[in-house]
């Protein structure tokens, strides 16, 4: 299977390779800007361009733990229905030993990132780290793989405050974590009901019932505690806590009546009020915050 990739020509390869990094999925690493926006630094050419070169490296490394993922699943996904045709590795498009190499590409552009941002690339380390061990161990254990899954989120958000050198609130932090609970919760969900326990192991573990009370703990957490955020810290910025509300619902809905959610991105890019939400969310943000007289 592995020789299959000789098959494709070079372009069918290239389009693998990038495939293979998983480019949609950079999307999640907007948290990395999180910092950026509430710390009202976004006027500052600077502190834009530090942190959009973490949000790059989080690319890099994301992309590099979605290979090391894929290389190991390999087996794992020729046998799924779905995987066994879209992921480049299981349909034979990208061979293992291409696959290692753009792997270590991708690790050297890490290392290079040291001398950019070497504050940013050790809280990167242990994000690869901690989803090497995720791959490995932790995506078996119920419970930890979803914890594992969240504090991914919460490293992204640590990145961005390292690239400004500015602290991070408290309540940013548990928001952050409670809110990835959250799509964490939902994607094994619907993992759980549309493909059953057998396409992850872990899955056995848990039951619908039980991920909907983890969803729903954790939703409710993250709109109280970014309540509180907003109310201690940034006050001014009360007029988004009904879109967060409504973010929320519409999320649910997505995956309720509409059977989405298993990628939190797709059901973010494939459903335009949920996206319109988040987009005037942001764009309510950044003119709240926005410097008076600038």
């Amino acid at each position: 299977m592995d020789g299959s990739a000789t098959a494709y020509g070079p372009l069918a390869q290239a389009v693998g390779l990038i495939k293979l990094m998983r480019p949609k999925q950079w999307i999640k690493n907007a948290f990395v800007l999180a910092p950026l926006a509430f710390s009202g630094s976004f006027r500052n050419l600077d502190a834009v361009t530090h942190a959009f070169e973490a949000m790059v490296l989080f690319c890099i490394a994301s992309s590099a733990t979605y290979i090391v993922n894929d290389m190991h699943d390999i087996d794992h996904d020729r046998r799924h229905p779905t995987k066994s045709r879209t992921r480049p590795l299981a349909s034979g498009l990208i061979s293992v030993r291409s696959a290692t190499l753009l792997l270590l590409c991708l690790y050297a552009l890490l290392i290079c990132g040291w001398f950019i941002a070497p504050k940013v690339v050790l809280v990167i380390a242990a994000y690869v780290a901690l989803n090497l061990a995720y791959t490995f161990v932790l995506k078996h254990q119920p419970v930890v793989d979803i914890f594992t899954i969240a504090i991914g989120f919460v490293l992204r958000v640590y990145a961005g405050a390292m690239a400004l050198d500015v602290p991070v609130s408290s309540w940013m932090f548990i928001t952050t974590l409670c809110l990835a609970l959250y799509l964490a919760a939902v994607k094994r969900r619907q993992e759980l009901s549309q493909n059953g326990s057998e396409s992850r192991g872990v899955l056995k573990k848990y039951s619908v019932a039980l991920i909907d009370r983890y969803a729903e703990m954790s939703a409710t957490g993250a709109l109280l505690f970014y309540s509180m955020f907003v109310m201690s810290s940034r006050p001014e910025l009360v007029i988004t806590v009904p879109l967060v509300l409504f973010g929320l619902f519409r999320y649910w809905f997505v995956v309720e009546a509409l059977d989405g959610g298993e990628s939190p991105t797709d059901a973010l890019l494939a459903d335009w009020p949920l996206l319109l939400t988040v987009v005037l969310w942001v764009g309510l943000c950044g003119w709240v915050l926005w410097p008076a007289g600038g």
